[in-house]
């Protein structure tokens, strides 16, 4: 949720300076310093930087709190803090594509293999929008305290998921970790996990596979959460009471009554919008067998209805709006969420069955389909490195996105039209998973750091969550798209290219990958599995080659700033 955002840019055309005046948040009026608070943030400006304020006291207090802990925390504590963020990182670099890995086995442990892409759409949805009101909590309370809040739903995700009966329950559970989900500290940083994790996930999902079971694979998780959490919150509070307490974050005394503050918080983080999102994942109660099922049908509808009915509130009535519609209007950000979006909806079309298709079609085992579903992860993040170098060094992000990562990320998705198919060598589907990984790996750097450059520090959380809600549609839609092929083509072309002896086994087949795989390579029933699948591919990648190709306006319409005339934060940051 952009819990240490450092960058702060210098004030972008068309939008004015922000007045430097602290202003309280109950009654507006100028809130005064204390005498010794004042002494001290000039003692501070005057010996470590410039006269510059260190601390934007027109901006809210999550904003403040961050701003005032960089004065304060040594050297020691700030290393000690991306070290340890670096672990945290691995530990979720780790459970994302076991979770990928798996996901076919727990819906396939209810005979619902065909609702793999289902479990996540509901919790890409509320996922993403509730980072709204997420950014805007941690602006109003602080980071510590989001983070707080974000593994408490991280471990209860993950204990769902490990107490599983049903595959409506583990759609739940995505939807607590989905939301939980921080954004990026720095981008390539704690990318870097991937590099190791491409080479573990495997085999941790393996083994889990064949010891005690895939529940314990998320029961471990949920233990790791909260303890590997713990001490990064410490340290965080810690330095926040220690930047209150020397005065460089003012102290505000609002005066408010318990209800009043109740009151206040529910209007600042739009209790109401809040509740629409929370209702999302209540009209996924009625998961069935088939996407063309009335109930499946009338949950997606209901879905729309809620979004529809949570942008129009937000657009018209919300007293406190997450989605800053004037910062929509501003192309560099608006382009930056379509292109975000469209990398999802591209993504989750090839990506949803991805693993099933590997261990079917090719006949790969789990560690070697893990070691394919993370060629993404993997090149994407050592490319995010390079990517991250020339724009330091150029402060361009526009030209290497519409040169480089858009053709490269096309070129991979229409290549896998031909080579996602039955009999094909496993290394040309390598080399599509790198041409859309070094590609993906420029457009998601780009289109973040776009977004943030063309705005104020006071808008980076938001404009991270703005493209988490794009993100999370175009996941939400890609899912729901592949979906609909799979459940629209697979048990259909089964009961075509099964032979005449298993025929009449079509539904269980489809239901279930582990029957799929007691079927050995080179049997005829085998065969006609791999050839259904092949036909579900096909229809999918068309549809993603086709959306893929919307990027390149989604691109060109990004101003071209440079990001080198950007200031950063004061204090000890990286």
């Amino acid at each position: 949720m952009g819990f240490f955002n450092g960058l702060r840019p210098d004030t972008v055309k068309g939008q004015p300076e922000l007045a430097r005046q602290s202003v309280d948040e109950k009654t507006d009026a100028p809130i005064v310093l204390p005498a010794d608070q004042s002494k001290h943030i000039k003692s501070v400006a005057t010996e470590d930087i410039d006269n510059d304020e260190l601390v934007h006291t027109d901006m809210q207090t999550g904003v403040q709190k961050i701003e005032g802990m960089a004065q304060v925390w040594p050297r020691w504590a700030l290393y000690f803090t991306y070290a340890w963020v670096w672990i945290i990182y691995f530990i979720d670099a780790l459970e994302g594509p076991t979770g990928w890995t798996l996901a076919p086995y727990v819906t396939s442990k209810f005979s619902l293999h065909g609702l793999t892409a289902i479990t996540g759409v509901v919790a890409q949805l509320v996922g993403g929008l509730a980072r709204l009101p997420l950014a805007k909590l941690i602006d109003v309370w602080g980071r510590p305290e989001g983070l707080a809040i974000c593994v408490v739903l991280m471990t209860v995700g993950s204990i769902m998921m490990a107490a599983t009966d049903s595959v409506q329950m583990y759609a739940a559970a995505e939807v607590f970790s989905q939301t939980a989900q921080e954004q990026r500290l720095i981008f390539a940083y704690i990318a870097s996990p991937y590099l190791i994790t491409t080479f573990t996930s495997g085999y941790f999902a393996n083994a889990m596979l064949e010891g005690p079971g895939w529940r314990w694979a998320f029961g471990v998780f949920s233990i790791l959460h909260p303890v590997l959490n713990a001490p990064l919150i410490v340290i965080l509070l810690f330095y926040q009471h220690k930047a209150f307490k020397q005065g460089i974050v003012p102290i505000r005394d609002t005066g408010r009554t318990k209800l009043q503050a109740i009151k206040f918080y529910a209007r600042e983080c739009d209790a109401f919008g809040l509740f629409l999102i929370i209702s999302l994942p209540l009209s996924g109660a009625t998961l069935d067998e088939q996407w063309s099922s009335p109930l499946v049908l009338s949950m997606l509808i209901i879905g729309f209805v809620l979004i529809v009915a949570f942008v129009i509130w937000e657009w018209k009535f919300a007293p406190v709006t997450f989605i800053p519609f004037h910062l929509l209007r501003d192309r560099t950000i608006l382009g930056c969420s379509i292109i975000a979006a469209i990398l999802f909806v591209e993504f989750y079309i090839w990506n949803t069955y991805f693993s099933s298709f590997l261990q079917v079609v090719p006949g790969l085992d789990v560690v070697q389909t893990g070691y394919i579903l993370n060629i993404y992860s993997m090149g994407s993040c050592f490319w995010s490195f390079i990517a991250g170098l020339v724009l330091r060094y150029t402060g361009d992000f526009k030209w290497q996105a519409l040169f480089f990562g858009m053709p490269l990320t096309f070129l991979g998705v229409v290549l896998m039209i031909v080579f996602r198919q039955p009999d094909v060598n496993i290394g040309y589907i390598v080399m599509c998973q790198l041409f859309i990984a070094f590609g993906g790996g420029t457009l998601v750097i780009a289109q973040q750091v776009g977004a943030m450059a063309a705005t104020t520090h006071q808008y980076i959380a938001v404009v991270l969550a703005i493209l988490s809600v794009f993100n999370a549609i175009g996941g939400a839609i890609g899912a729901s798209i592949a979906g609909a092929v799979w459940g629209g083509t697979f048990t259909q072309d089964l009961a075509r290219f099964l032979p005449p002896e298993t025929k009449a086994n079509s539904t269980i087949i489809a239901g279930d990958i582990t029957v799929q795989l007691s079927y050995a390579l080179g049997d005829p029933t085998r065969i006609g599995i791999q050839n259904a699948y092949g036909n579900s591919q096909r229809i999918m990648l068309i549809a993603a080659t086709a959306i893929t190709a919307l990027g390149f306006p989604a691109v060109a319409m990004w101003r071209a700033i440079d990001t080198r005339k950007r200031k950063q934060v004061k204090g000890r940051v990286l």
